[in-house]
């Protein structure tokens, strides 16, 4: 059975894409713990981030480094910072979230509200800056 994030990546649920490569897959969190809150996957479909494979992995952290870099230049923060929980979706992800401190990268904090409108002007400056 596809996972949320497949079906994303076909298109069969909308999104707010950020950026896309032959691999792998980025786009807006819609609970974002931070506004630029975004997700890194692979297109293929890998339950755990530990058991994608090292060269693909390597890919992958590169992939999230150039679109780490767009997001500091559209979302003002100190730093992006990175995630990986994988107990949400079973399918490998990242997260990059804009931080001012170490608490903005708390989960269990109450998550922003923002609307498709909000969602799409954010992802269209971070792919400005790609």
């Amino acid at each position: 059975m596809s996972t949320i994030f497949s079906k994303i990546i076909a298109g069969e649920i909308p999104c707010h894409k950020v950026a896309e490569n032959e691999s792998f897959f980025a786009f807006l969190d819609i609970n974002p713990v931070a506004e630029g809150h975004t997700l890194v996957v692979p297109k293929q479909e890998i339950d755990y981030i530990f058991d994608v494979d090292d060269e693909m992995l390597g890919r992958m952290i590169q992939f999230a480094k150039t679109v780490a870099r767009a997001i500091e230049k559209a979302v003002p923060c100190k730093r992006i910072g990175l995630a990986v929980i994988g107990l949400e979706v079973p399918h490998a992800h990242i997260h990059l979230i804009p931080i001012q401190q170490v608490s903005d990268l708390s989960f269990t904090k109450p998550k922003l509200t923002k609307t498709p409108e909000e969602l799409a002007r954010t992802a269209a400056s971070i792919r400005a800056m790609l």
